[in-house]
């Protein structure tokens, strides 16, 4: 008989949402099956009192907000290497909770049924209304969020990343700070084999926000769009890929300062260096074709 999956938590806080974040702590430490032991990385903040009862509580303060890409990576690690002191590390977000008390044991029995599944998005639903926004369904056929599918990428803040896809792939991308850090890690997950499954039936209950409440918003997508393309995607796909997504944002027709911002962010990512590359497979691409988004939209 196997031993059961191990599972860890990261949790990233800027300290600002402390009634939030005990909730979201209430929520693991009622889950059913084996305890979850948690990180909560401070990114830039100290943190409060974290005694929640039936659950156990490492905590890394940061002195500065280094970005949600490297503070996760600070949570990954305080796992050991790569996090193998575990098998599978969920990331939720701080303003977030878990309704259900089964998430943990449907995650420690996806990832036994199927060794090639590297990572698993759950379904956010806003805690009022039930509604999960489109933006939130981590495919491009996204109007039924109820429909569970293989797909090409995943949500930052309510997933399931088992630690051998970090092992052999590496963390999140430090250098991003915020935006398509998770589209980089899928893309390099993908290209060495392992499958990514959306699961309407996890859910993260968060409430109903629009990304552009960030300053930077319009800059770090366009930059991390470049820099998305510059690390991962055949040099002919790298200008079919960008052009599309320049003419999208256009379309869309954005607010004089939002698209100011948009272009700088588009320039800068040609002019700045974007960590390593490592073009994906031509059968990557396919595959991701073949999963309903090829790496040009």
């Amino acid at each position: 008989m196997s031993a059961p999956t191990r599972l860890g938590a990261v949790v990233l806080t800027m300290g600002n949402r402390p009634e939030e974040l005990r909730a979201l702590l209430d929520s693991v430490a009622k889950q059913q099956g084996e305890a979850i032991e948690v990180v909560v990385v401070g990114n830039g903040s100290p943190l409060p009192e974290l005694n929640v009862p039936g659950l156990t509580v490492r905590t890394v303060e940061l002195p500065e907000n280094v970005g949600i890409p490297a503070g996760r990576n600070v949570g990954i690690e305080a796992f050991g290497p790569g996090g193998r002191e575990v098998d599978v590390l969920l990331f939720l977000d701080d303003d977030g909770h878990l309704p259900g008390q089964d998430t943990a044991e449907l995650c420690r029995e996806a990832f036994a049924a199927d060794p090639k599944l590297g990572i698993i998005s759950f379904r956010i639903a806003d805690p009022d209304t039930g509604v999960t926004q489109r933006r939130h369904v981590p495919r491009l056929r996204a109007a039924d969020p109820m429909r569970s599918s293989r797909v090409t990428t995943f949500l930052g803040g309510a997933n399931a990343v088992r630690t051998k896809v970090f092992a052999e792939v590496g963390g999140l991308p430090d250098e991003f700070f915020y935006a398509h850090e998770e589209t980089d890690l899928a893309w390099r997950a993908l290209n060495a084999g392992w499958m990514i499954d959306y699961r309407s039936d996890m859910v993260l209950h968060h409430p109903t926000t629009a990304p552009s409440r960030h300053a930077v918003y319009h800059r770090m997508v366009a930059r991390n769009r470049v820099w998305l393309a510059r690390r991962n995607l055949p040099a002919p796909l790298v200008p079919v890929y960008l052009g599309v997504w320049l003419l999208l944002t256009l379309a869309r027709r954005p607010s004089p300062p939002a698209l100011r911002a948009w272009l700088g962010g588009f320039k800068e990512g040609w002019t700045t260096p974007c960590g390593p590359r490592r073009p994906m497979k031509w059968r990557t691409v396919w595959r991701l074709t073949r999963l309903g988004r090829p790496p040009v939209i």
